[in-house]
């Protein structure tokens, strides 16, 4: 997993292409021009294993599974608190995902 996070990707999304809370989460972090990269594990070759790994870490369900400045924020819980807290965007800048 830690191939596909790294630094020089400062928000890195796992997904599945029809999970609706996916798209919600990737629409609400894009929506503040976020530089996102975001992997559709049910489109990947290695998708399998990508949704093992995510599970590995404790994630249930395994998508959205978001990283922010290489760390595991989170599911959609995580993302959508640190929202409603104001924090989220402040995140994101300090992950030069953002630079408003």
């Amino acid at each position: 997993m830690r191939y596909l996070v790294c630094a020089e990707k400062p928000v890195v999304i796992f997904s599945k292409s029809s999970c609706s809370m996916c798209h919600a989460i990737k629409t609400l972090i894009s929506g503040y021009g976020a530089n996102t990269t975001v992997y559709e594990i049910d489109e990947h070759p290695k998708g399998q294993q990508m949704e093992k790994e995510l599970k590995a870490l404790g994630l249930r369900p395994s998508v959205p599974a978001v990283f922010i400045g290489n760390e595991l924020v989170g599911g959609p819980n995580e993302i959508m608190s640190l929202q409603l807290k104001g924090l989220l965007v402040g995140l994101l800048k300090k992950a030069n995902a953002i630079w408003v």
